[in-house]
């Protein structure tokens, strides 16, 4: 079971468990998936810390943010293969569960978390190093720039102006493979932003940033 991993488990059953999603069984992997989240996030911390030690605080955090993101995560569970060794429930494996980022995402998190748990600190981090070769090799703090929604929100605070409001406007398509077409609104703007994403979080900032590019035009 664990042969698309580097990592070689003593315990087997932290493996098993670690793949197991909720939908099949009530003992599942969304405890390891929370410490998972937590030693990811401290890996990647400390390696930010060391590498860049010229950054600040708030560079540090976006950048983070963009490694352990569920897009990332999800990008990484598929070059693994992840969704094929998922053990699901059937109504998840009949409309594809396997697929879901999320579910994907969750899973590498689980995955981290059974590392942690039967190998310790050093061989997790080994591990991730390879997973995120590529993104630590690409990655420049200096360029992490926060997300569309804050940006947003903090151009009309400073603005003195209300805050930025998200309706979700349009669902599409089936429930493994679903498109959320967002809708953003400001006082300052007659005309709402609409943008559409495989998840809400991706629509409204894409929303975000679409209404921030009509400021900018305004503000010429």
């Amino acid at each position: 079971m664990g042969e698309f991993l580097d990592y070689r488990f003593d315990d087997h059953a932290l493996l098993r468990l670690a793949l197991t999603h909720r939908s099949a069984s009530n003992e599942n992997n969304e405890r390891l998936e929370f410490l998972g989240d937590a030693v990811l996030g401290h890996i990647i911390a400390d390696y930010l810390y060391r590498e860049f030690p010229d950054v600040d605080e708030g560079q540090l955090t976006r950048t983070r943010a963009l490694l352990v993101k569920k897009d990332t995560l999800a990008s990484i569970a598929r070059s693994l293969n992840l969704g094929e060794k998922i053990i699901l429930g059937q109504g998840e494996l009949k409309s594809g569960g396997w697929r879901r980022d999320s579910i994907l995402a969750n899973t590498l998190e689980a995955l981290i978390g059974a590392i942690y748990l039967d190998g310790g600190l050093d061989a997790c981090a080994q591990q991730l190093s390879t997973w995120f070769a590529p993104s630590l090799e690409n990655i420049d703090p200096a360029l992490a720039r926060k997300d569309a929604k804050t940006q947003l929100q903090e151009y009309l605070q400073a603005r003195g102006q209300a805050l930025p409001s998200y309706q979700t406007i349009d669902v599409m398509g089936p429930a493994h493979d679903q498109c959320f077409k967002i809708e953003c609104r400001v006082e300052s703007i007659a005309e709402a932003a609409t943008a559409e994403g495989k998840s809400r979080r991706v629509g409204e900032q894409r929303a975000a940033a679409l209404m921030l590019d009509r400021i900018e035009s305004a503000d010429e």
